[in-house]
């Protein structure tokens, strides 16, 4: 069963830089596995095994475009030919900044 897996920018020194290589396995646990196998240390970057092999919390993992939180979790069945991406959340910002109007450079008040 091939399922391509589409690997995120940081993640990628564990595929020598590949952005999406092939897996195999009837479920996403499975699938990291059997990733885990050919690019050793990946498993870990997205399992959190002290949590019960849940997803780790700033991870996001979509199989065809599902968020498979929503899903079944790690126990999310595939199929053929599905496609899995890996997402690392992204977040930010100052705590307490205010938002600037759109067009507008740091504090100074020009226009972009």
């Amino acid at each position: 069963m091939a399922i391509e897996v589409r690997i995120p920018t940081i993640l990628r020194t564990h595929t020598d830089g590949e952005k999406a290589v092939e897996g195999s396995g009837a479920t996403i646990e499975e699938l990291f596995k059997d990733l885990d196998t050919r690019y050793p240390g990946i498993r870990e970057r997205v399992v959190d095994d002290a949590a019960g092999g849940e997803l780790r919390r700033f991870v996001n993992v979509y199989l065809n475009d599902e968020d498979v939180r929503f899903l079944a979790g790690t126990a999310t069945e595939l199929s053929d030919g599905d496609s899995v991406t890996i997402l690392p959340a992204v977040a930010g910002g100052a705590a307490g900044a205010k938002p600037r109007p759109l067009g507008v450079v740091a504090g100074d008040g020009r226009a972009v």
